[in-house]
């Protein structure tokens, strides 16, 4: 592709599929801007597992070693019925035989600094809604709460469930009678969470965090909706994360309650407060014997950084609809679906529609199969924690499973670990081959054709 032929990709979300995408485009040469409704990037967030599927993106990108410096070695997840004691330990350990990466527990806003830093800053325009999106003439056009206009060739909407991009495509195809049935239904959820982290605790009070192996603890909640985690992190901080598993009546309430606060799937600050009083008697495990709660933890977080979101649970069938494309919401996923994206546009012979309708049709094709299985190992690990008779039969399956069948379990957790294809490859490391992707290798052969025409010259 010429220079004059790559396209410009509006992204519409700084979240970590959108960062994603733009750190890859930065490598790749292919112009780009994001649009951030947020006017200041705040510490907001828990904590995060890296492994296999994203460690070799990240030495592509030459950004490994700093990912490692802030982040954990996780070897187990430990299981906890409150007032009943332990289950089994989940073992994690096997995929670093599987893959040759182990796994790591990164503080979500520590991993954002990181990945922000591979954008340089005057591509990010941040404190901006997005109003409109229009076509025309073969482009596309992004018009913000500011009066400015951005003019592009394709605009990625990376801005979560409730995407602007998405709302704009979807007007589209409605008007036009395309639109399926199952993308106008309202969007369910049965979870909300509450999440944050404390400030640096003292190791001699909380003995957990001087482990240089991630403490990733769960507590499920005895005759209560409700389960907890806490994890230890780098930064000798505790992660929390409280999940309120919602019966129908409650998700409609709590739709309800969104929309008279704001627009997106985070609540604003009454809500998670009205969240800690309720859950702050909750008691937690960490190790050492002392009688702690939630409570405690949220003593020891600056109110700001604590926020409660709400976990949306569908997969849309309709992706993409001429120049406008959708990504995931989740993060993994997300970050999957910005490497696909940038493998394609990277290898695009030109920009017109015909190019990007084959491009949008192959992310779709090659990302589907890995979105659903995420989908319903979701799903599983919901169910797990669910109260009643379906939450207990999941648990004790997952608590009582042999170790030969958890080893085949963690193998089909590995298998979806593309790689770029317009840098240096990583060699493949470990027992478990991935599965092959469609869009490294099209972009990794107009990368060495590229090459060999620059050794020619």
């Amino acid at each position: 592709m010429s220079v004059s032929d790559k396209p410009t990709v509006l992204i519409v979300g700084a979240g970590l599929g959108g960062l994603m995408l733009g750190a890859l485009l930065e490598k790749s040469g292919v112009p780009y801007k994001i649009f951030e409704r947020s006017s200041t990037v705040k510490p907001l967030g828990s904590a995060m597992s890296i492994g296999p599927t994203l460690l070799p993106i990240f030495q592509q990108l030459g950004i490994y070693d700093d990912i490692v410096a802030i982040s954990k070695y996780l070897t187990h997840t430990e299981l906890f019925k409150e007032n009943s004691g332990p289950y089994k330990p989940q073992d994690c350990r096997p995929i670093e035989e599987y893959t040759g990466y182990g796994h790591y527990i990164v503080s979500r806003p520590k991993y954002y600094e990181v990945i922000l830093k591979q954008v340089p800053p005057h591509k990010i325009h941040f404190g901006h809604r997005v109003l409109d999106i229009s076509e025309e003439n073969n482009k596309v056009f992004v018009h913000l709460s500011n009066n400015q206009t951005h003019e592009g060739d394709i605009v990625v909407g990376a801005d979560g469930a409730y995407s602007a991009v998405r709302q704009r495509m979807y007007e589209k195809l409605r008007a036009k009678g395309e639109l399926p049935e199952s993308d106008q239904e309202d969007l369910p959820f049965s979870c909300t969470c509450l999440v944050g982290q404390t400030k640096p605790l003292d190791p001699e009070e909380f003995p957990c965090i001087k482990d240089p192996i991630s403490q990733f603890r769960v507590v499920i909640g005895d005759g209560k909706p409700f389960s907890w985690a806490t994890i230890t992190s780098a930064q000798n901080t505790l992660c929390f994360c409280i999940t309120h598993h919602l019966s129908k009546k409650t998700s409609k309430a709590a739709i309800e309650q969104r929309f008279r606060n704001n627009d997106n799937s985070e609540w604003g600050a009454y809500p998670a407060q009205a969240m800690c009083d309720e859950t702050r008697d909750f008691a937690i495990e960490l190790g050492d014997g002392k009688t702690r709660t939630l409570g405690d933890l949220y003593d020891l977080t600056p109110k700001e950084f604590i926020s409660k979101v709400m976990l949306e649970e569908k997969v849309f069938d309709t992706w993409h609809y001429r120049r406008f494309v959708l990504m995931g919401d989740g993060a993994v996923t997300a970050m999957h679906d910005a490497i696909a994206l940038a493998n394609l546009i990277y290898a695009m012979p030109s920009k017109t529609q015909e190019d990007i309708t084959t491009i949008f049709e192959e992310y779709h094709k090659e990302r589907l199969p890995a979105v659903m299985e995420s989908f319903k190992n979701s799903q599983v690990s919901t169910k797990m924690v669910e109260t009643g008779l379906t939450g207990a039969i999941v648990l004790f399956i997952m608590t009582h499973i042999p170790m030969w069948l958890w080893r085949l379990m963690l193998t089909k957790t590995v298998r979806f670990r593309p790689q770029v294809g317009f840098l240096p490859p990583i060699p493949l490391q470990g027992t478990v081959i991935p599965f092959v992707s469609p869009s490294e290798l099209k972009a990794r052969a107009v990368f060495e054709e590229s090459q060999q025409r620059a050794l020619s010259v």
